[in-house]
């Protein structure tokens, strides 16, 4: 079996405002509705620290509530919003009512046909396919 080529998408460096256990909403019509960050794709820690993430980042998650198809079964998912303020390069301050995060595949697809809600701008830039069905991109 040949091995797949990683695709480089660019990293936005944003305030991290979610760590392992934090209970994220889904945005996403995929079923799940509460799901429970279990690990942070791509961190690399420090003895006794929490792997942490931000808006943009990928987390795998298992989801808490929802329809029976999709409870208990663990999924990727990126976050698209987070209550952490964080500052962009232009000197704006973003925070968000929410933390919440919509449900993708290996490729980075989402699950669902549409998001409720806004996403922010940086998830959108790195993850395209969830900026196609987002009604609004903050």
């Amino acid at each position: 079996m040949p091995k797949r080529k990683a695709v480089k998408m660019p990293k936005i460096k944003v305030s991290a405002g979610i760590v392992t256990g934090t209970v994220l909403d889904i945005t996403d019509n995929s079923g799940a509705r509460k799901a429970q960050v279990i690990a942070v794709l791509g961190y690399k820690g420090r003895k006794r620290r929490l792997p942490r993430a931000g808006v943009g980042d990928v987390v795998v998650v298992v989801v808490k509530a929802g329809a029976e198809n999709v409870r208990h079964q663990i999924f990727r998912a990126v976050i698209v919003r987070q209550r952490k303020p964080y500052r962009r390069k232009d000197g704006t301050w973003i925070s968000f009512e929410d933390n919440a995060a919509v449900i993708i595949d290996e490729e980075g697809n989402p699950k669902g046909s549409i998001i409720k809600g806004p996403i922010a701008k940086e998830a959108a830039k790195r993850f395209p396919n969830v900026a196609k069905i987002a009604t609004q991109i903050v």
